[in-house]
């Protein structure tokens, strides 16, 4: 890896005069996405991916899952938040329970969303920051429907607007599987996820701009979905490098959702949680290029299943 992470430095070195395309960082399930309950591996992770954040002035958001609050202690919980805004990041709303609207009625989906602001709002407020982001778990957004149509009227009406996703990297798939090896103290495997995870977001980036140019005809602001989680704390400089080597400059949510594209209304009302550029190649007729998609390699599906089998 390290070989690797010297050969993408000398190429980022080689372009840092290319003008970048612009990226929003969005970080769901905060406080954190762990296989380990512990309050003191959350603040810590959290910690180390704030540091690096500011480290290389990333800008990011932070979608708050305020039914994990007491999972731990809640009081730590809460001031992981603190520490967000504290750190200049935006904080959204990922609903309390971090439950699907095809599970929920519209209105039980809309009751989890308002219960999902009681901290969040009021602390935002604190930092004289507005909570204006809602991200879907599961990125499904309500089938049928008029079961959609219900949810975004409600969070139109609640000053909310919709963090849509246009680039991501399965970063879950390797999380947890990451965990289980720092709690066995296996570094030798710890290191190979890492590895693994890294060089599969060196390829799949490159494909959704790929694919964002071949459906809308030109390269695009990118919303990148993360989880809050120890992998993406401690790869956090060589996700950086990625980033920079596909000329991708990081920005605030607000400024990638200025991008046209994210004006184009979204009538995809299917039980399938899918990202934005499958919504639009729906919406347009037109196909992305699928056959060339990275699937993730098969000895992580095989780790994911034997730590969290819920593929």
């Amino acid at each position: 890896m390290r070989r690797w992470l010297m050969a993408l430095s000398l190429v980022v070195a080689s372009r840092a005069a290319v003008a970048h395309e612009m990226v929003a960082l969005t970080f769901d399930d905060l406080p954190a996405l762990t296989l380990l309950k512990s309050q003191s591996y959350v603040t810590y992770t959290n910690e180390k991916l704030l540091r690096g954040l500011k480290h290389h002035h990333l800008s990011a958001t932070g979608f708050v899952n305020e039914g994990k609050f007491d999972e731990l202690d809640r009081p730590k919980q809460i001031m992981i938040l603190r520490k967000w805004l504290e750190a200049g990041m935006d904080l959204g709303n990922h609903s309390f329970s971090h439950e699907s609207p095809n599970k929920l009625s519209a209105d039980g989906y809309i009751l989890d969303i308002a219960k999902g602001e009681q901290v969040t709002r009021p602390l935002a407020a604190e930092y004289g920051r507005t909570l204006q982001w809602f991200r879907h778990p599961y990125l499904e957004t309500g089938t049928p429907l008029e079961v959609k149509q219900k949810i975004d009227a409600w969070l139109g009406s609640h000053g909310y607007r919709i963090a849509p996703v246009t680039m991501e990297n399965s970063d879950w798939l390797f999380a947890e599987p990451y965990d289980d090896a720092i709690a066995r103290h296996d570094d030798a495997r710890a290191n190979r996820i890492k590895a693994a995870y890294l060089a599969y977001t060196a390829k799949v980036i490159p494909w959704y701009q790929n694919a964002a140019h071949l459906l809308l005809g030109r390269d695009i602001s990118y919303v990148m979905l993360l989880h809050v989680a120890r992998l993406n704390a401690d790869c956090i400089d060589q996700l950086n490098l990625i980033l920079s080597h596909d000329k991708l400059h990081v920005v605030t949510l607000g400024k990638a959702m200025q991008d046209p594209a994210y004006q184009r209304v979204d009538d995809y009302a299917g039980p399938d949680g899918i990202e934005w550029l499958e919504r639009w190649s729906l919406s347009l007729h037109k196909d992305l290029p699928w056959s060339s998609f990275p699937e993730p390699p098969p000895e992580i599906e095989s780790d994911y299943r034997r730590v969290d089998n819920d593929l």
